[in-house]
Formats: C-alpha cells, sequence, structure tokens
C-alpha cells in the first residue's frame, strides 16, 4: 500500500510540474511495476508494452474517434445556432429567458458533441451576442454558457463514460443511457438557478422580444434532424437493435449527411474536422494508455484491496464511504481537470464501490450496477471542477473566446450554478435509481 500512495504522490508532483498526465501516470506506472519486480526490467516492460497493444486493440475504444466527428460535424452545419434559436423562440420573452436558452441548447448539443469544453466554446459564440444585445450581465451570461457546457461530458454520448467504462471494463450501453436522468435534472436545476439570479437580480437578465407560433414552428422544424440522430444513436441501443460501436457509425455518418444536405461542409472544413478528430483521439489514446498502466501497477501494489480491509474493519456503512470519496473529488476539483481526476481516482475507488454490497437485492446484478452508478457520479463530481477556481476549464475556454470579460466575474457568476450540482450529487446518493433506472428497462 505504501507504494501505491507513494505512487500517487509522484504523479501529483509530476502534474504540478506541468508533466502531461498520460506521461506522468505511464511513467510512474512502469517505475513502479519496475520497483514490484526488484528492478528486473524485462519483467516490467514486456507487460507494459503489452498493456499499450491490449489498449488500442479495445473494440470499445473504435467508439471515440467517431463520436468525436460527429460532434464536429454538427457543429459545422451551424446546428448549434438553430438549437440555440429554438430554445430561445418559447424562452427568450421571459427574464433570464435567453440565459435559460442557452442551457437547454447546451444540453442539446451534449447529445451530439460529448464534449464540455467543445459545447461551451460553441454555444459562447452562438449565445453571448444575442445575450448582450438584451443587456444581460456578463456575470450571468458567462455563467449559463460556462455551466451549461459541463451537461457535455455526461448527456450521452459522453467520452469520458466511454474512457471510464473501458477501464471499469462496464458496458458502454448502459453508462450513456444511465446518463440521461441525471442530465435532464441537471438541466433542470440549472434552470431553477438562472431563476433564483434573476429573481435577486432583474437587472442581470432582461426579457427579450416575444416569438410568434409561427416562427417557433419554423425554430422547432430546423431542428429536427438533431432530434433524430440522436433517437437514432441512443434508442438503437435501448431497443438492443445494435451495439455502441454500430450506434457511433451511424451518428457519424448521419451528421456527415446532415452537413452534406446543408451544403455547410466544404471540402477544407471535411478536412479540419477528420484532422481535428485523429489529434483529438490521439490525445484521449495517450492519456488512456498511461492511465491503464498506472491503474495496473495500483492494483499490484494492492491499494483498492487495503481500501477495502479499512473500510471492512471499521465497519462503516457504505453512505459515509460515498461522502469521503465526494469530499476527495472536492479536494482534486481544486487542482486537477476532470478528466486526470477520473484517470486517477477510478483505480482505486472503483473496487471499494463493487465492494460495498449497494444494489444486494439485485443479486449477480448488484456490482455492475453499482459500477455503472459510480460512473455518474464520478461524472457530475469532475464536472463541478470545471466550473470551480482555480482549475475550471470551462471558464478559461470561455474566457479565450469572449476575450473581454475577466475570470473573476465568470468565476462569480457561476457559483449559484456549482451549488445545484452539489445538490444534484445530493440526490443522486440519496436516490441511486436515478442513474439505473434506464438500465434496468433496456433491451438486451
Amino acid at each position: 500500500m505504501a507504494i501505491s500512495l507513494l505512487g500517487f504522490a509522484a504523479v501529483i508532483s509530476l502534474a504540478f510540474l506541468r508533466v502531461p498526465i498520460a506521461f506522468a501516470m505511464g511513467l510512474v506506472g512502469v517505475i513502479g511495476f519496475a520497483w514490484l519486480n526488484d528492478w528486473n526490467w524485462t519483467a516490467t516492460l514486456s507487460p507494459a508494452a503489452g498493456t499499450v497493444l491490449d489498449s488500442l486493440q479495445t473494440e470499445m475504444l473504435s467508439v471515440i474517434p467517431l463520436f468525436v466527428l460527429m460532434g464536429l460535424l454538427v457543429s459545422r452545419a451551424g446546428l448549434a445556432g438553430e438549437l440555440y434559436q429554438a430554445s430561445n423562440a418559447f424562452l427568450g420573452h421571459r427574464r433570464g429567458g435567453l440565459a435559460m436558452a442557452t442551457i437547454i441548447a447546451c444540453g442539446g448539443f451534449s447529445a451530439i458533441s460529448g464534449s464540455s469544453l467543445a459545447t461551451a466554446a460553441t454555444m459562447s459564440k452562438v449565445a453571448m451576442p444575442e445575450m448582450r444585445k438584451y443587456g444581460y450581465d456578463d456575470q450571468l451570461a458567462t455563467a449559463s454558457i460556462a455551466a451549461g457546457g459541463t451537461l457535455g461530458i455526461l448527456i450521452p454520448p459522453s467520452v469520458i463514460l466511454i474512457i471510464y467504462g473501458v477501464m471499469t471494463e462496464q458496458s458502454i450501453d448502459k453508462l450513456f443511457l444511465a446518463g440521461i436522468l441525471p442530465g435532464l435534472v441537471g438541466i433542470a436545476l440549472y434552470l431553477a438557478a438562472v431563476r433564483f439570479i434573476v429573481w435577486r437580480r432583474p437587472d442581470f437578465g432582461p426579457a427579450g422580444m416575444s416569438t410568434g407560433w409561427r416562427e417557433r414552428s419554423t425554430a422547432v422544424r430546423n431542428v429536427w434532424p438533431i432530434v433524430l440522430l440522436f433517437i437514432a444513436v441512443l434508442g438503437g441501443i435501448y431497443w438492443g437493435i445494435y451495439t455502441t460501436t454500430e450506434a457511433a457509425g451511424i451518428g457519424a455518418a448521419g451528421a456527415l449527411l446532415i452537413a452534406l444536405v446543408r451544403r455547410k461542409l466544404g471540402r477544407m472544413a471535411l478536412l479540419q474536422a477528420l484532422v481535428e478528430t485523429l489529434q483529438t483521439t490521439a490525445s484521449l489514446f495517450a492519456v488512456l494508455i498511461g492511465a491503464v498502466i498506472f491503474q495496473r501497477f495500483v492494483v499490484r501494489a494492492g491499494l483498492p484491496e487495503a481500501l477495502l480491509g479499512i473500510v471492512t474493519a471499521f465497519d462503516v456503512g457504505p453512505m459515509a464511504v460515498i461522502v469521503l470519496i465526494l469530499l476527495v473529488y472536492f479536494l482534486l476539483g481544486c487542482v486537477f481537470e476532470s478528466l486526470s481526476m477520473m484517470l486517477l481516482t477510478v483505480p482505486v475507488f472503483a473496487p471499494v464501490i463493487a465492494g460495498l454490497g449497494l444494489f444486494s437485492e439485485y443479486g449477480p446484478m448488484s456490482e455492475e450496477l453499482a459500477l455503472i452508478w459510480f460512473g455518474i457520479f464520478v461524472v457530475i463530481a469532475t464536472e463541478i471542477s470545471l466550473i470551480t477556481p482555480p482549475v475550471g476549464l470551462n471558464v478559461y475556454v470561455l474566457k479565450g473566446v469572449v476575450g473581454d470579460v475577466t475570470t473573476g466575474t465568470i468565476f462569480k457568476g457561476i457559483t449559484p450554478f456549482w451549488l445545484v450540482d452539489i445538490v444534484r450529487l445530493i440526490l443522486l446518493i440519496l436516490v441511486p435509481y436515478l442513474a439505473i433506472a434506464i438500465p434496468l428497462t433496456m433491451q438486451n
């Protein structure tokens, strides 16, 4: 156990020295294996090479570039703007309505993007000019975009859920479906946060222009391709018509067809989307390979078993363990971004959660359901780190796009949103069936 803790300290130290997390975890994992093997480098490097090969040959990883490409193609087809216009048509005339429309549009874009940063960057270009046009305060305008962007890593298809599924060997299908209800709860709570803000400060979100039913009907018709694409991808998974890999292929092909029909995808735009897909996929694969090497070192060193033994010895209930894990995520969120947090902690905490006996009433399925629930728990916990100081990657992405708003302004405005995220985590802990209700009903 001591060597595992030393390994964690080394990874964190390297991260503070700005060593990329993929190389930090891979390096510490290899050195840790060498230590456990009495510095026999042949016995160390051979399994490491096998880990790299096995990771690259994992079938489920093929969905990552396909879903990334789907999001990029839909973005280039201009559907992000039309999602916002459709939401704005129904909500813009209300006080704070443009901010609420932004959150709903972020949720819709998340359903085909899978990336929090991409959602925040795209929606900032679409929603910020409109909110400024109607005199929205920068705190509310930027905070609604940054918070809405966090939905990108939870509402399926989610890249971070794919990586979690690969690391814990859980069904990507069920993880995707598990994210739907908590994602909808997140949207509802963010809308409530906007209502609270404009109740306290009506001048922060003035009412916009009212839209007639003819314009609303037109706005809805403009977004039907995105609705059909979402239904085709997740509906096919839910009813067991095809696998997640096949769904990813259908999603990418459907996004390409939409972009071509709308005549918004030239040769250069398509080439840029393909190059960006390759770059994003390569970086994610590098991080995942490093994480798997580190994960196997931690497991070999016996840290998960030792932690589970401590929990058993002290006879603390599952709720106490979950609260302690939540506190760890809050602390790590101050210094790590979401993916790094997940990669560092899941190898340690997932076996502990699996051994707590959650959902024991489901017998042999209990461990699988516990790990699916924990995947949603981890994603929501790491979402908070995307909008809280000092890391808050969504905030810095937004600052880079908008330019003339200080990070202090964004962080100040976003406080109500991360507070309701904590409420959502508490709901998930108290009502765990939010995460497993849909997976339990899916067709096998």
